[in-house]
């Protein structure tokens, strides 16, 4: 029997995929293997609401239907989950959310490019990490 893996998405890795000039880029290959269904997104109000308003932010210029696609995507594939409140300290209080969802699901992972803005754990991995454990169990094809 396959293993469901879960993961919180933080936005960054998110906007990093969508910026990436590489198709092959660890936090685009993350992306794909969501809308694969290789893994599982876990998600709430809170971090859909920031999905929403960082996409949507001038700077980036994402078309609409880019933004509201990948919102879907994760709605589709993902489960809601209330956070797990914690004492661990997380740097950017807005940050907390991810890392507190993450932590609702046992087994689960925060993929995120800034790693150093959460508390040391095995559950905080980078995007190139997580690519690396869907790689090993199999859910993905290596490069």
């Amino acid at each position: 029997m396959k293993k469901t893996i879960y993961a919180v998405i933080d936005t960054n890795g998110i906007v990093a995929s969508l910026l990436a000039r590489n198709s092959d880029s660890a936090t685009v290959r993350v992306m794909q293997a969501l809308g694969d269904g290789a893994f599982c997104a876990l998600y709430n109000d809170e971090i859909i609401a920031e999905y929403r308003e960082v996409l949507g932010r001038d700077k980036f210029k994402f078309e609409d239907d880019v933004a509201s696609g990948v919102v879907s995507m994760v709605l589709d594939n993902g489960l809601y989950r209330n956070g797990t409140a914690t004492a661990d300290n997380v740097i950017d209080p807005k940050d907390a959310v991810f890392y507190e969802v993450a932590l609702s699901k046992e087994g689960a992972y925060l993929v995120t490019g800034n790693t150093r803005h959460f508390p040391a754990q095995p559950i905080v991995v980078t995007p190139a990490e997580m690519v690396a454990i869907l790689e090993e169990m199999g859910l993905i094809s290596k490069l």
